[in-house]
């Protein structure tokens, strides 16, 4: 292939903290391999300019070391929070900027098209080749996309280097047993926290008491599910919003605790049905308190919420379109006849029989008015979702947070500006923080439809009170009634908290505490790998690295991941792009002095 290289810069989801702050004297301590450069004669080389923020104090004082080894000269652009770091990247103040990404819908499609397609949310990058790779991958079957996801990460890291990788974290939680249950506490690969199973030990409490959590980010991006793709909703949008199916803690796609009884995937891999509960209305906010609106979520606002999620201008600064660009038509089905004729992708039984298995009452009519939805009488909402082309991966995408429902009566009545002359100072679009923040902006306008609802928020917390008419009397209905999410951004003072009984969970510990957590008797620890990957960007516009692939290999061969994780005790592990939590490529990033010096002394000799 024909290897074009064009500006990118690509934002991260979140910003992934480490709160050890490590010096320059321990960072060459930190692996036995630290003396290998001396097999190599290190020349001077250019200053390099690392960007990030002071969370990321540890990963940037350990490149720096590394680089320097090399030969590079390092000058180290730390900033305060996220706000500062994103004004230096969007005023091109670095060569490498310190990044993240968590893929929270358990689909290696997702850990690359928002990231490096030509016009995915958090990329202007564009190059012909690594379009046709994420596009192919995404057609294909497990069995059949690693190699292509190999050939990917050879065209992103090994023959451009457009980014660096440093590690895969691992996902971990801490909570006090002595208020919580520890069998109601989950920890997903890449869902997000969900709060409707959490038990207080003395079940008496959960109608009365207020389960205390915490999150980093105070400012919220958006309470509208398509608007926002960052740790500041995330979690918050997860527990607001339900979705047609879900993530088991493993990334499993399933129907349960979904607005979907069941769903099926047809022949072809292009047609994906659903049956819809009838048990879950929209909850609104009067007088501080949730309340029922009486309105049923139904496939009419499932059909609003997912074309508006698929297209780019249906709001103003949409930050999920791409991860439903597939979604070609979303429909209600009423003819039984389809559902008897059409076959599952496996062939082993027809679409109706698949839909049936797991229903309240035997599907004897599929109606379309929400006022003749009857489930315990077999009267239905069915919904066919068709993708643009075979595309399996839909369902993934279809449990993330910006496919939560929202209610096309309440969106359409809120959101009544010009997408075209929108004005952020004086427009208020569904889900703007300002009309849920306490005082003279407070008009709580949000109709949710997941077990939870925001009542209000300031600086320092979110209120939620329980959605009263979400699958009341099953399974699924939330256990807590009220919910608060303390804003803490400093991860030392959050642990400081819980351990001091401020909060009750710790959702998202820093490896270098979990010995503090274990020395703790009412504290308990849970960990697993997640799919979160740390890198570096490039910066592409205007630098000596932005015109250079031999510079950006020389700085790539620099880094030694063996170092970096023996700087979290251990605790992290090897990555080579933001796929590598999920598929196994082989590929590998081995520290190498004598290449730094090959590609140095490559662009040195391109230069001149």
């Amino acid at each position: 292939m024909k290897k074009k290289l064009l500006p990118f810069i690509a934002t991260a989801a979140m910003v992934l903290a480490a709160c050890s702050v490590q010096t320059e004297g321990d960072a060459n301590q930190t692996s036995g391999n630290t003396d290998s450069s001396a097999t190599v004669d290190v020349a001077e080389k250019t200053t390099i300019e690392i960007l990030g923020t002071s969370a990321n104090e540890t990963d940037m004082n350990i490149v720096r070391d590394q680089l320097i080894k090399n030969g590079f000269d390092v000058k180290l652009n730390t900033q305060p929070d996220y706000a500062s770091f994103t004004a230096q990247k969007e005023a091109g103040n670095y060569d490498l900027a310190i990044s993240s990404w968590t893929t929270v819908t358990g689909n290696p499609d997702y850990a690359v098209r928002s990231l490096f397609i030509t016009g995915g949310d958090y990329s202007i990058m564009s190059n012909p080749d690594v379009d046709a790779l994420i596009n192919q991958a995404a057609l294909e079957t497990p069995e059949e996309y690693v190699s292509t996801y190999k050939e990917l990460e050879d065209v992103l890291v090994t023959e451009n280097a457009y980014i660096v990788p440093l590690y895969t974290s691992l996902k971990a939680q801490a909570f006090n047993k002595n208020v919580l249950q520890a069998d109601s506490i989950r920890l997903s690969k890449s869902r997000a926290f969900a709060w409707e199973p959490v038990s207080f030990v003395d079940e008496s409490l959960n109608d009365t008491d207020t389960l205390l959590l915490t999150q980093t980010m105070g400012n919220l991006t958006s309470l509208d599910p398509i608007k926002g793709n960052d740790g500041s909703i995330n979690q918050l949008n997860t527990n607001m919003y339900v979705r047609l199916v879900n993530l088991t803690d493993d990334d499993k796609v399933v129907s349960d605790g979904s607005l979907s009884y069941s769903h099926a995937i047809a022949e072809g891999n292009s047609d994906y049905y659903f049956v819809l509960r009838d048990d879950i209305n929209f909850a609104k906010v009067e007088n501080n308190q949730a309340v029922d609106t009486g309105e049923l979520v139904s496939g009419q606002d499932v059909i609003f919420s997912l074309n508006r999620a698929k297209d780019a201008n249906s709001v103003p600064d949409h930050r999920t379109y791409s991860l439903h660009e597939h979604i070609n038509t979303v429909e209600l089905v009423t003819d039984l006849s389809e559902l008897e004729s059409a076959q599952l992708s496996d062939g082993s039984a027809t679409i109706l029989e698949a839909l049936e298995a797991d229903l309240p009452a035997g599907l004897t009519e599929a109606v379309e008015a929400v006022d003749q939805v009857d489930n315990a009488a077999g009267r239905y909402q069915v919904l066919k979702l068709t993708t643009t082309e075979p595309f399996p991966q839909v369902l993934n995408y279809l449990a993330h947070q910006s496919a939560g429902i929202v209610s096309e009566k309440q969106v359409t009545a809120i959101n009544t500006y010009d997408v075209a002359s929108y004005d952020v100072n004086t427009d208020i679009a569904y889900g703007d923080q300002r009309a849920v923040t306490e005082g003279a902006t407070y008009d709580n306008h949000l109709y949710t439809s997941g077990p939870y609802t925001m009542i209000q928020k300031n600086d320092y917390e979110a209120v939620f009170q329980k959605n009263p008419a979400y699958m009341t009397g099953t399974e699924h209905e939330a256990n807590i009634a009220n919910v608060t999410v303390r804003f803490i951004a400093d991860l030392d003072s959050a642990l400081s908290s819980l351990r001091s009984g401020e909060i009750h969970l710790l959702y998202g510990l820093d490896e270098t505490k979990y010995d503090i957590v274990e020395g703790e008797e009412a504290l308990a620890l849970q960990s697993i790998p997640s799919n979160g990957v740390a890198y570096m960007l490039f910066n592409t516009s205007g630098r000596d690295v932005s015109d250079s692939a031999d510079l950006r290999k020389a700085v790539l061969y620099a880094i030694n991941q063996d170092e970096i994780n023996a700087a979290y005790a251990g605790n992290k592990l090897k990555a080579y792009s933001t796929v590598s939590p999920l598929v196994e490529t082989g590929n590998e990033l081995v520290a190498d002095p004598a290449k730094v010096e090959e590609f140095y002394q490559n662009y040195v000799d391109s230069a001149e």
